[in-house]
């Protein structure tokens, strides 16, 4: 008769023999604003401009080695609003996460740094954007979500795209 009030021991949960954990893992360690600054070079004129301003968003994300399996992503946003009459305000941000990855493959690692990364990060990088605005006398700007996994397939087929139309020797 089989031991069915011991589900879990016929799972084969045990660690390797050697008791070294193997399995893939990755993870953000710490968070932090590595550099953060908030223009506001009209200001106290244009807190009275009566036409909305224009605001632009642009971001990037980049990631370096620190240390052996340790990463530091970096999501990088600038903020600027400008009105007819001129500039309202710019935020720059360069909000950062350290990484650690450890028994994956060079896929999964660029996946993970470049897409889920900057997915976690984001909702942070946004909170204090918008607190940086508020405190700039302005209403505070509520960034939509980004979806990072879809802008990072996008890259992929873009480069991959390129090395189809432009191989290798063919230049």
């Amino acid at each position: 008769m089989a031991d069915e009030g011991n589900i879990i021991s016929n799972l084969n949960l045990a660690p390797e023999s050697n008791g070294e954990d193997t399995s893939p893992v990755a993870g953000v360690i710490s968070q932090y604003v590595k550099d953060l600054s908030v223009e506001n070079p009209n200001a106290p004129q244009s807190f009275q401009w009566q036409d909305p301003p224009q605001v632009d968003i642009q971001f990037n994300i980049g990631a370096t080695p620190v240390e052996g399996e340790v990463h530091e992503v970096e999501l990088k946003l600038v903020v600027t609003a400008k009105a007819q009459a001129g500039t309202a305000y710019v935020v720059d941000l360069a909000y950062c996460g350290l990484v650690g990855m450890r028994h994956l493959e060079e896929p999964q690692m660029h996946a993970f740094l470049y897409s889920e990364a900057p997915r976690i990060l984001f909702p942070f990088a946004r909170r204090i954007l918008a607190d940086a605005v508020r405190d700039a006398g302005y209403a505070p700007l509520m960034l939509d979500p980004i979806d990072f996994n879809g802008l990072y397939l996008q890259q992929l087929a873009a480069q991959a795209e390129a090395a189809t139309a432009n191989p290798v020797g063919n230049a």
